[in-house]
């Protein structure tokens, strides 16, 4: 993910600094302006390290309870990671000019706008001489085409410093994001795929060869998730990958997880003390947390040996008591959560990834599975899953088949589940 560092970032941070009364959450913020400026050519540096340590100052911050902080340097992440502009970023803090309101944006607008009046009385006098018997009503709905269209704006390669408004895109992109919305594909931002799909020839070529078009979208999105799939597994399956590694390998894959998650919370540190690894929202907008644990890294075993029986081992417990204790906490705070953050608590679960089959080359994958079946059975609220088995679950949801997980299953014949 691309990260942005520059004079506005590290001026709004300067703002927050003053803002904090607390030692932990000042060395934290030292060490954002450390890192920002470690670099000889005088730039401000970026990468993903500056937003893991503006993810620890947050959780500093949070960790004393200065919820105004968190806020603060929850926009100082959106900034870094471009979900907030820079115009928007800079008035909203009034870095610029004493505090004042930018000028320059003031008069960019201005003009702008008088530009667009002076097009609008240009294109209805050629759209009068055209249709002299127009109404009233005629000549906005033509106007109210035309600003549909304008979202399709193209500058044709061989007329430099010329720009065009193809006519009747807007139609089709909006028959099209109708589709999108009603159809079980999953779309980040149906407006926006409607957008991009109709402004590409082939695309369109492709659409008007099937009379719903929801072949191409399928595929397409099936092609996204597949290639997403393959990814993690390579991650998954790497025996040298850390949690980190992990995380990041399924960040914004929230379909894997199954279709009752209608996205991610914004925020990872809910509780003081505690971050989760991956929050998920449930159809019914509570919460379900993700605890991730290494998979083919993990130390120690997956699984024991008891009484000719094959049960969890103690990392697995390990883990389980983590998420209950995540669990507890939301608990407590619900009622803070839910004012504060919008996330209903109260009914929050939990999923523990953990291990994989592969760390006992001898047990059969099926008596593995077996095993932690078995004692999901006797929890509530948190359920254990492999990475390998939460792997084989997404693939089969693409109407794939999974890889043969176990040696001596012979090629050919589905794995036995």
């Amino acid at each position: 993910m691309a990260t942005r560092s520059d004079m506005t970032l590290e001026w709004q941070l300067r703002q927050v600094a003053s803002e904090t009364d607390y030692e932990a959450v000042s060395s934290a913020l030292t060490a954002v302006f450390t890192y920002l400026h470690s670099l000889a050519s005088g730039r401000r540096r970026q990468g993903k390290e500056l937003v893991r340590l503006l993810e620890t100052a947050r959780g500093a911050a949070a960790g004393v309870g200065e919820w105004q902080v968190v806020r603060l340097l929850q926009d100082s992440l959106d900034y870094a990671e471009g979900r907030i502009l820079q115009q928007d970023f800079a008035e909203r803090y009034r870095l610029f000019q004493d505090g004042t309101r930018s000028e320059r944006n003031r008069d960019f607008i201005a003009s702008s706008l008088r530009a667009m009046h002076e097009w609008m009385v240009t294109a209805c006098a050629a759209f009068l001489r055209d249709h002299p018997g127009a109404s009233a009503e005629e000549t906005l709905e033509h106007f109210r085409r035309q600003g549909r269209d304008a979202a399709f704006l193209r500058a044709p390669e061989g007329q430099p410093g010329r720009y065009v408004i193809p006519r009747g895109m807007s139609e089709t992109s909006l028959w099209l994001e109708r589709l999108l919305r009603s159809d079980r594909i999953e779309v980040w931002d149906p407006a926006e795929a409607a957008r991009e799909i109709v402004s590409s020839p082939k695309a369109l070529a492709l659409l008007a060869a099937d009379h719903a078009g929801q072949l191409v979208l399928r595929a397409d999105e099936l092609r996204r998730r597949s290639a997403g799939l393959d990814t993690l597994r390579a991650v998954v399956e790497d025996p040298l990958a850390r949690e980190g590694d992990l995380q990041r390998g399924l960040e914004g894959q929230h379909w894997i997880f199954g279709g009752r998650f209608v996205g991610e919370a914004a925020h990872r540190r809910l509780v003081p003390g505690d971050e989760v690894d991956i929050p998920l929202i449930r159809g019914d907008g509570a919460l379900h947390i993700i605890e991730l644990k290494r998979a083919m890294s993990l130390k120690g075993p997956l699984i024991k040996k008891h009484r000719n029986a094959w049960v969890p081992a103690a990392s697995v417990h390990e883990a389980v008591g983590q998420a209950v204790n995540y669990l507890t906490g939301l608990d407590e705070h619900r009622d803070r959560i839910r004012e504060e953050l919008g996330i209903e608590v109260r009914r929050a679960s939990a999923l523990v990834l953990i291990g994989h089959p592969g760390l006992h080359p001898h047990v059969p994958e099926t008596e593995i599975n077996e095993a932690l079946r078995t004692f999901n059975s006797h929890l509530t609220r948190v359920e254990v899953l492999t990475y390998k088995d939460l792997l084989d679950n997404a693939e089969r949801s693409l109407g794939g088949e999974p890889p043969f997980g176990d040696a001596e299953q012979p090629q050919g014949k589905p794995r036995e589940r």
